[in-house]
């Protein structure tokens, strides 16, 4: 039998009837946060209180998990020196491999989950640069429902990421990700 895969989404700047009509084709049952902070000032229906009546209205349930696995940590040491992410620094943190593990659960247990940041577009989320990678090692499915509301696969994700280039260098290391902008 084969399991449901864990998708993940981005709310951009879609309509909130739009985003709602996409979670329940694809029979999302849990929504989990991944925004380190959980409001939108461009698209305030994304406020984490809009959102989880909207979702909680329509019978999807909302779960908090920015602070594991969101894109930008507390934690400074996972800061480079320009103030960008360094996702390698992130995946080494308790409190990151605690989120991914609540992930596998769900994934284990067959739950219809999604992965909500705010990027419209996989590639350019945390959500397949850092979460996705490090579930795809486990052999996890993960399925990014993009800004035109297709599925893309991880592999798909990666290989636009990468404009088709091998993700490690000449020497056969892996090319450090950080985030696309600095935060520090």
């Amino acid at each position: 039998m084969t399991k449901k895969p864990l998708y993940t989404i981005g709310h951009g700047n879609r309509k909130s009837e739009d985003f709602l009509a996409l979670l329940k084709e694809f029979g999302i049952e849990y929504l989990i946060d991944v925004r380190s902070q959980p409001y939108s000032k461009f698209n305030p229906q994304y406020n984490q209180n809009d959102l989880k009546f909207l979702l909680e209205r329509n019978g999807i349930k909302y779960v908090f998990m920015g602070d594991n696995i969101g894109g930008r940590p507390k934690d400074t040491s996972c800061y480079d020196s320009e103030g960008k992410v360094d996702y390698e620094v992130v995946k080494t943190k308790e409190f990151f491999i605690s989120g991914i593990e609540r992930l596998k659960t769900a994934y284990n247990k067959d739950i219809n989950v999604v992965i909500m940041c705010s990027e419209s577009k996989p590639c350019e989320c945390h959500r397949s640069k850092l979460i996705g990678k490090v579930l795809n090692t486990d052999n996890i499915i993960l399925k990014h429902i993009d800004e035109n509301g297709k599925v893309k696969d991880q592999a798909t994700v990666i290989n636009e990421l990468n404009k088709g280039l091998s993700a490690i260098d000449l020497f056969g290391n892996p090319i450090n990700v950080t985030s696309r902008k600095a935060y520090l």
